[in-house]
């Protein structure tokens, strides 16, 4: 994945709170995931409109106290795993 990759939110994925852990499903395969604080706050990014990878980074650096390169390996790792799941799409960007 590059930073200049563009992530939406799933229309098939529905989030809820549950036990303070963020859960994800994807409605047609039944499929659930968990997101801890940083994954929710990204998930709460990508519901609000599509954004980039790069972006994404930018906004988790100022919000949690953490190095920005294992932030960046983090979000991509998460990013890879939410399009795996088909929870969010990725298309390239410029």
């Amino acid at each position: 994945m590059k930073a200049s990759d563009i992530l939406t939110a799933s229309e098939d994925a529905i989030a809820r709170e549950v036990g303070g852990e963020l859960v994800l499903m994807h409605l047609a395969s039944g499929t659930y995931f968990g997101l801890n604080a940083v994954g929710a706050r990204i998930w709460q990014l990508l519901e609000a409109g599509e954004q980039s990878l790069a972006g994404l980074c930018r906004t988790i650096v100022t919000e949690f106290d953490a190095p920005a390169d294992v932030i960046e390996h983090d979000i991509a790792a998460l990013a890879g795993d939410l399009e795996e799941h088909e929870l969010v799409t990725r298309r390239a960007g410029s």
